[in-house]
């Protein structure tokens, strides 16, 4: 029962996860208005949030190996709750972009501390692979019902709700890890944090983010952009000196020789530029082309966040009889097909019954690839490496669906030539094609996935 209620927790963080980085979208009409952000500034008030989480991860992966995971879990939690608190009472623009960096800041602990909770609650196989389903779909869920959530609260109590409701939340988070997780063991050896190490690193991942954000907006050819994205390699190049010689480095330089972690870091980012940039292009096509309410086109995705769903729990048992590469392949090339099918789909005033058989197909893959790299990126790794190893393919998670959105952002911005609606409605199309070519791709590399033998210990 206890092991039960712990996944239980563990699932409704990750559905806590999702829920903030979705339920803010529909939410950002009254939040511009309600607090006078321009049209060129209100875009950080999502952009602030990916720009934290993707550069603290890797730090925050550490921190749950060092501090304990069961710590690092209460107090990320009780930051999104603060965080939360505070954007619902905000009263300027700049108050609410410093609040949702610090959500970012409570995801970057909480994503890799959860991840690792789960990978050494869990016996590596069976039980570890249906644990990971179970928080995949619960993740699946947060990511489409958020839209739906958001649509329901704006039109009933207003902007500031989106956040306070993620306050009660994440207290009852705190407080039942607190309870049900088994009590951080005592560390063997001293606590060393490699502090040049962590600098160069969240700095480098943060700006490398921050330009790719920004990059859309100013011109890839922009100074600015070119001035972050140098700055952003240097510090990077100075982490990886700096990993080689510290004692007791951010990410201890063995892990860069497991080459399952490697593969499934390559997995989450190809998936993230790909699987998780189709919910944006898809709301753009709801909203602007066919004029559907926040609340409808929260409804819109109701239907892939049930196939999602069933997706994690088919690759969690399709592992175990087909093996982890065939079903990341299968996946990738189900999401392929389905993106083909979608695109193909997409006109400016079809029902939305056409658009299901691609739904479908997209959503099954997707589930069956999120579930699979998860168990790639944590199979064969060190109980006391799991933290950083999360916070890795985490950190490549988030990083590729930077650009991922950024290409195809420039991509389908630059497509067409006639009137607006019939050229947005191109650039959407050519957008879900270029998804579907990049899985395409992907599908190889994930049939070749062969996790390493031997514990990267």
């Amino acid at each position: 029962m206890r092991a039960r209620l712990s996944l239980l927790v563990l699932a409704l963080a990750q559905l806590v996860i999702a829920l903030d980085h979705n339920i803010v979208f529909v939410a950002l009409p009254g939040i511009g208005t309600g607090l006078g952000f321009s049209a060129h500034d209100l875009q950080w008030v999502v952009s602030a949030y990916v720009v934290t989480t993707g550069g603290f991860l890797l730090l925050g992966g550490r921190t749950a190996d060092l501090l304990g995971r069961r710590r690092t879990f209460v107090a990320a939690a009780l930051v999104y709750a603060g965080s939360s608190l505070a954007g619902g009472l905000s009263e300027s623009a700049g108050a609410l972009v410093a609040v949702r960096a610090a959500q970012g800041i409570g995801g970057s602990l909480l994503f890799p501390a959860t991840l690792a909770l789960i990978n050494t609650l869990y016996t590596e196989g069976p039980a570890r692979n249906r644990a990971l389903a179970v928080w995949g779909a619960a993740g699946a869920g947060g990511l489409c019902f958020g839209s739906l959530l958001g649509g329901v609260l704006v039109e009933a109590f207003g902007w500031r709700s989106v956040f306070f409701v993620n306050v009660p939340m994440a207290a009852a988070l705190a407080w039942a890890g607190w309870r049900l997780f088994p009590e951080d063991g005592p560390r063997t050896g001293p606590r060393r944090y490699d502090v040049t190490g962590a600098l160069a690193g969240t700095g480098g991942i943060t700006l490398l983010v921050f330009s790719l954000v920004r990059a859309p907006e100013t011109g890839w050819a922009n100074p600015s952009a070119l001035l972050g994205a140098a700055l952003a390699v240097t510090l990077l190049a100075v982490f990886a000196v700096v990993e080689r010689c510290a004692r007791d480095p951010l990410v201890p330089v063995r892990l860069f020789a497991h080459r399952g972690l490697l593969a499934a870091m390559a997995l989450t980012a190809l998936y993230s530029a790909t699987f998780s940039s189709l919910p944006y292009f898809m709301t753009i096509y709801f909203q602007n082309v066919r004029g559907y309410s926040a609340f409808t086109t929260g409804l819109a995705f109701l239907v892939p966040a049930v196939v999602t769903a069933l997706g994690t729990k088919a690759g969690e048992l399709a592992v175990t009889r087909l093996g982890l590469g065939r079903v990341l392949g299968g996946g990738m090339a189900l999401g392929a097909g389905g993106a083909a099918v979608l695109g193909l789909a997409l006109t400016g005033d079809g029902p939305y019954a056409l658009l299901l058989p691609g739904i479908v197909l997209l959503g099954l893959g997707q589930g069956a690839a999120w579930t699979g790299m998860w168990i790639a990126a944590a199979s064969e790794v060190a109980a006391e490496d799991q933290g950083v190893a999360s916070g890795m393919a985490s950190t490549t998670l988030q990083v590729g669906g930077a650009i991922g959105l950024a290409l195809l952002v420039a991509l389908s911005s630059g497509a067409g030539q006639g009137p607006p609606d019939e050229s947005r409605l191109t650039g959407i199309r050519l957008a879900v094609f270029a998804v579907a070519a990049a899985l395409c791709c992907g599908a190889p590399l994930a049939l070749a996935l062969r996790p390493s033998r031997t514990p990267a210990a």
